[in-house]
């Protein structure tokens, strides 16, 4: 195979030597996944990393034109790839996952994961559960129910962004504005009781 220059690399990409400088390209990405998935997938390696360079490189086609030539650009083109095997990965350990699996029953105890703390003390206890109860009460009673979803999904059930967006139908620029909204609203209900959110974090901190 041989070495190109970052514009060879755009140039052959884009012009008469296509289909050969993306089976150049083929390869160097699949070499480059096989090492850095071979310790996350243990069946099926090489038909997943074939599955992801696929993807990748119609991605990276489709975003040459953002390529700046600040690196070399089969780094760059190799970042394009990881990203995109690290996303169908994080998709794939949530699929048999629905929303509804992390919506808290009524009776339900409700704890976000980015709150909890395994060995407190009783009156750091007592803060906690106070506190919990109020976060929980803000989310049911001022936020509409997408956002409850979308902060809950986040929150208690720490699934990632696209794969929140993907179950909701909505795109990651509009879940964004959701959440930010959301988060609006709560800080706004804190402030109304008298409460700041570094509070609240302090009330959790280990």
């Amino acid at each position: 195979m041989q070495t190109r220059t970052n514009s060879e690399w755009l140039n052959d990409l884009r012009g008469p030597d296509q289909d050969q400088a993306i089976e150049d390209l083929r390869k160097v990405l699949k070499r480059g996944l096989i090492y850095s998935l071979s310790s996350r997938i243990k069946t099926d390696l090489e038909t997943q990393v074939d599955d992801f360079v696929q993807d990748a490189i119609l991605r990276i086609l489709d975003k040459l034109d953002t390529f700046r030539g600040e690196s070399r650009f089969t780094t760059w083109a190799q970042k394009v790839a990881v990203r995109v095997a690290f996303t169908e990965l994080r998709r794939q350990r949530w699929k048999d996952i629905s929303l509804e699996d992390l919506m808290p029953e009524d009776s339900g105890d409700f704890t976000p994961l980015v709150l909890a703390d395994p060995s407190p003390n009783p009156e750091k206890r007592a803060t906690q559960t106070i506190m919990t109860e109020m976060i929980e009460t803000m989310l049911k009673e001022d936020l509409t129910e997408r956002q409850r979803t979308a902060m809950l999904a986040i929150m208690k059930g720490g699934m990632p962004l696209e794969e929140v967006a993907r179950r909701m139908d909505t795109n990651r620029n509009a879940l964004y504005k959701l959440l930010h909204d959301a988060r609006k609203q709560m800080r706004e209900s804190l402030l109304e009781k008298g409460l700041t959110p570094g509070e609240v974090i302090e009330a959790f901190e280990i």
